[in-house]
């Protein structure tokens, strides 16, 4: 633990790596440093994306109708084994900005939203998981999720403001298969806050009210039963020489209610992405194995 602690406080979000390090009893993996076989390179799998697809959405501090229409985001993920430990050890970061045009069942108005959403996550790797190639990751994660939404119909309150963080459970499962001789690795990601706080104002309490001085009962406890949310990600990774294709399926799902508010999100978009597995340059001996984060 004594080597794990340097690393981990030197992270931003190092809630959710010590609440691995406890949950799973990882104090003793320190030991079993990489010293003893050489340098070991540990590329770090970037790769940028586009999601397009569909949204259903409510708020009822802004409507109580359910709005309908397209769902936008773009988004960055960035994995790579931990240092002390790389093969049992994964890390990854996934920042996105997302915006929803949605309308009414009548079409005679449009609401927008603009998010933009982060999440650090520490996972436990193990290999050949019942298959040989089967990798099965799990762990836990910080994250971050923050935004508003614009309803220009409205004369008095016009927008919601949405902010939420915490921490949760993340996890992963990669499976490499061969299309002819097009290496390609099958990936299954998942994340969801277990606890945390988000901000939510009173049934028709304005924003004028709330500028003014009324800032009781503005943050509340996140726990599944008053706030439940859930981030899936199905993809394929097409390994095109050095670069990487990505190919997937994305669903966000979030349920809220507090304060005699109702809040739900649901989007299901396909996703394309562009990235690589890159290894930093510069180094003075030659790494005796590569690690890739799956």
């Amino acid at each position: 633990m004594k080597k794990l602690l340097p690393k981990i406080v030197s992270n931003s979000m190092r809630v959710a790596a010590v609440m691995v390090a406890i949950a799973t009893g990882t104090a003793s993996v320190a030991a079993q440093d990489n010293g003893s076989d050489g340098n070991v390179a540990r590329p770090v799998k970037s790769i940028f994306t586009a999601d397009v697809g569909t949204v259903a959405m409510q708020d009822t501090y802004l409507s109580p109708i359910t709005y309908k229409g397209t769902n936008l985001r773009l988004g960055y993920q960035h994995m790579q084994a931990l240092g002390h430990d790389p093969e049992r050890w994964v890390r990854s970061l996934d920042l996105g900005m997302e915006y929803d045009n949605v309308h009414n069942i009548a079409g005679n108005n449009t609401m927008h939203g603009l998010y933009i959403d982060a999440r650090w996550a520490l996972m436990r790797r193990w290999r050949d998981v019942i298959v040989p190639g089967l990798q099965l990751m799990g762990g836990g994660a910080a994250m971050m999720h923050g935004g508003v939404i614009y309803n220009p119909r409205n004369s008095n309150n016009i927008c919601s403001v949405k902010v939420h963080a915490g921490i949760g459970i993340a996890g992963c499962a990669a499976y490499p298969v061969k299309i002819g001789k097009l290496p390609v690795t099958l990936c299954y990601q998942m994340s969801a806050p277990v606890i945390g706080a988000f901000y939510s104002p009173d049934y028709d309490e304005s924003y004028y009210e709330i500028y003014v001085g009324n800032h009781s009962g503005l943050v509340h406890v996140a726990w599944p039963g008053s706030r439940l949310e859930i981030n899936n990600l199905v993809s394929a990774d097409l390994h095109l020489g050095s670069t990487i294709l990505r190919l997937g399926y994305r669903h966000h799902g979030m349920s809220s209610g507090i304060n005699n508010l109702t809040t739900r999100h649901s989007s299901h978009a396909l996703v394309i992405g562009l990235g690589g597995d890159f290894l930093s340059v510069g180094a003075k001996n030659p790494p005796a194995r590569t690690v890739t984060a799956f």
